[in-house]
């Protein structure tokens, strides 16, 4: 499960993808957005989340709280047959996820971007924590498209920005998906002590420098 990411984008980024998506800023954070190599579980994360007639960056941690003592956060929520229509609804900025294949540790890092998009937003929920704690969000999730199949058995709900306001705003028909085949590009940027097979690394390109 999606358990890393990236964030490699500024508020002009932003900014533009907004436009794109027809959504408004309500509050202008760009403390909120550094560049950041590694984004991970338990971590504070930038999220957007419908203020108003528009929408505004916050900083939420990355995980739900266990019901359990000494279980892990919440970080990914499956999304198969469920309705969100009631739920907080968030979008989480990136510029790319990664996944890890291997049995020993370190195990092979493998980089997903976006093709044709500078970033992209992740479908999420969002709640209050209880006696003060910060607000924390999860990522939703599906069975794997192609792009992530050989990868993973389950794939984050990755978002152009002209599909943000359809997630945030549940405008438009059609239920929540992951991207089609070809959508995603996948690198590797660090090989394990597993070899990675001959299948994944045919898939791979060249690793990409973050802008």
């Amino acid at each position: 499960m999606c358990n890393n990411y990236e964030r490699h984008l500024n508020w002009s980024n932003l900014q533009e993808a907004l436009a794109v998506a027809g959504l408004n800023v309500a509050l202008r954070p760009p403390a909120l957005l550094p560049p950041t190599r590694d984004v991970r579980v338990s971590d504070d994360g930038a999220v957007l989340r419908a203020a108003g007639n528009g929408v505004e960056a916050v900083t939420m941690r990355w995980g739900f709280r266990p019901a359990r003592t000494k279980a892990a956060p919440v970080f990914n929520f499956r999304a198969d047959g469920r309705d969100f229509s009631d739920s907080r609804r968030c979008l989480i900025p990136a510029s790319a996820f990664f996944e890890f294949t291997g049995d020993k540790a370190p195990k092979s890092k493998w980089r997903f971007t976006m093709r044709d998009e500078p970033m992209f937003c992740v479908a999420g929920l969002w709640k209050d924590e209880e006696h003060g704690q910060t607000c924390s969000f999860t990522m939703l999730t599906l069975p794997p498209r192609p792009d992530v199949a050989p990868f993973h058995d389950r794939q984050i709900v990755t978002l152009a920005p002209k599909e943000w306001a359809r997630w945030l705003c549940l405008e438009g028909a059609g239920s929540l998906d992951v991207p089609p085949a070809g959508t995603l590009a996948v690198s590797l940027v660090r090989q394990g002590r597993d070899e990675p097979s001959g299948e994944l690394l045919a898939l791979a390109h060249p690793a990409r420098s973050a802008a």
